[in-house]
């Protein structure tokens, strides 16, 4: 069930004076006087939760949706606050409420996994965007800035930065910019064959260096340069039976040789 958030601003200049409630509401029982009160307690901190949500706008979720998680982290505070620990309601539920939007952004927001790492460096860099703002109006801020403003390597702003494209990704079926119609799957390369066969040419490597030159010249031509029997038996002088009868021997020769080194 969505909670309904508050769209008029807050009737109070400061935070609510909750703690009387908040006693109350420890020592009653289960039933419909304290789901009111309760009710009532989350109807009365729902704009600083709000207040918290705005500061998030921005980072690829609405601004909608941020104020349902921070309700929701604001619920969570409700139930878990105790005032016997002596601590006002407001330092309880600030973090609370910090860390579940937090976490939404953490678990469901991020298309590509992004280590742990990678992500503080992603904020650090952010931050860093939005204060140097302020002090090379105009232009952007050079990466050499940035890891001076934020203490960090150059190899650490660039991966930073990466991270702030992460929270999506592009489809396959997505046209490319400044092309007609070229999807970026169409980028994308397939299986190479070759890749199939590189054992056996390294294996078959010194059963061809060890045939006489022109077995090795006739094998060249054929497979490399594509002639035909006809067309290499012409350009050494040979007829193009002998060829076809030095092309099996060769055959016949290289198959031994493997077959005795496995």
């Amino acid at each position: 069930m969505r909670v309904t958030t508050r769209t008029k601003p807050h009737p109070h200049d400061d935070a609510p004076d909750t703690a009387a409630s908040f006693e109350r509401l420890a020592a009653l029982p289960e039933g419909p006087e304290r789901k009111a009160l309760r009710d009532g307690l989350i109807e009365a901190w729902l704009p600083m939760a709000e207040r918290i949500a705005v500061r998030f706008k921005g980072r690829g979720e609405s601004l909608e949706d941020l104020y349902q998680v921070a309700a929701l982290g604001l619920v969570k505070a409700v139930d878990h606050y105790d005032a016997e620990r002596g601590h006002a309601f407001e330092a309880y539920a600030v973090p609370t409420i910090t860390g579940e939007i937090k976490r939404h952004f953490r678990d469901h927001m991020w298309t590509l996994h992004v280590p742990r790492r990678v992500q503080d460096l992603r904020n650090q860099v952010r931050h860093a965007l939005r204060e140097l703002d302020q002090t090379t109006p105009g232009r952007a801020p050079t990466l050499a800035e940035i890891a001076a403003h934020t203490q960090l390597t150059e190899d650490e702003v660039r991966a930073g930065m990466e991270a702030l494209e992460c929270f999506s990704a592009l489809s396959l079926e997505a046209e490319m910019p400044g092309t007609d119609g070229y999807a970026l799957g169409d980028a994308i390369g397939g299986p190479d064959p070759q890749y199939d066969v590189v054992v056996d040419r390294v294996a078959v490597g010194p059963c061809l260096r060890a045939l006489p030159e022109r077995e090795q010249t006739i094998l060249y031509l054929r497979f490399f340069r594509g002639m035909t029997q006809s067309g290499i038996a012409e350009q050494l002088g040979i007829s193009q039976m002998h060829v076809s009868r030095l092309l099996s021997g060769c055959f016949a020769h290289i198959r031994e040789e493997l077959a005795e080194t496995g």
